[in-house]
């Protein structure tokens, strides 16, 4: 599907607003990934996948600076009289392993969702190095962490083995299959969105305009001023309304 929308990845790197945006919201997601997975090095039992994790963490929260530093720097790049991003532009943090509770994962089922994901964002961050072919520096940024996620997409499904010897390719796929569910659980949210707004705008400008019309038009018809009350309702009202 990334090979597929590869023009659209060129097209939205191509401008420099957005690939500032882009640059940004990976340090994100890449610093809140790191925090989690070196909270899991911290709750697992095994002693390998303890040093396993810890390098991984540290490897995330790197992939974090680089992003950081080349998003900063293309910003000070940006000419002066240049539209300022808006607080709308930066990512709001609230991302990590896909919201992953660590703590209530087993190792089996952290594993194979690390290489899931990991094998996704190698095979995304090989198109955006390819994409970015007039920007040496990011081109640069996303080498280095191409190396690192390789590395991190190979331990994970060698330990997976070896900690799940009989159920880790049902493991892997379960977890793909979670990933494909909250893929589509996303995109449905948004056509949820967007049928609203459409609906809303639908009956702001067509549904509306005839009861404003006939609104006006009964007004036109009272007469101004006060209007006498009949006598039999002069009586004291009984309550506030």
């Amino acid at each position: 599907m990334d090979r597929m929308l590869r023009p659209v990845h060129r097209w939205i790197w191509g401008d420099s607003e957005r690939r500032v945006r882009k640059l940004l919201a990976f340090a994100e997601v890449e610093a809140d990934g790191g925090r989690d997975i070196l909270r899991a090095s911290e709750v697992t039992p095994d002693p390998l996948l303890r040093r396993l994790y810890l390098a991984h963490a540290i490897d995330e929260l790197h992939h974090a600076d680089l992003f950081r530093e080349r998003g900063a720097a293309l910003l000070q790049a940006r000419p002066a009289r240049a539209t300022p991003l808006s607080a709308g532009w930066l990512p709001s943090g609230d991302h990590g392993i896909d919201d992953l509770r660590v703590e209530d994962e087993p190792d089996e089922s952290l594993l194979a969702f690390l290489h899931v994901a990991e094998k996704a964002a190698a095979g995304r961050f090989t198109i955006y190095r390819d994409v970015v072919q007039d920007d040496p520096s990011t081109r640069a940024v996303f080498e280095e962490i191409l190396r690192d996620e390789v590395f991190h997409m190979n331990y994970t499904y060698t330990q997976l083995a070896r900690v799940s010897p009989e159920r880790y390719r049902r493991r892997v796929w379960r977890a793909r299959a979670s990933r494909l569910w909250k893929r589509y659980l996303r995109v449905a949210a948004s056509l949820a969105g967007l049928i609203g707004t459409l609906m809303l705008t639908i009956q702001y400008f067509i549904v509306l305009p005839p009861f404003a019309w006939f609104a006006k038009r009964a007004e036109r018809r009272e007469s101004r001023g006060w209007t006498p009350i009949p006598r039999d309702r002069d009586r004291s009202p009984t309550s506030q309304y």
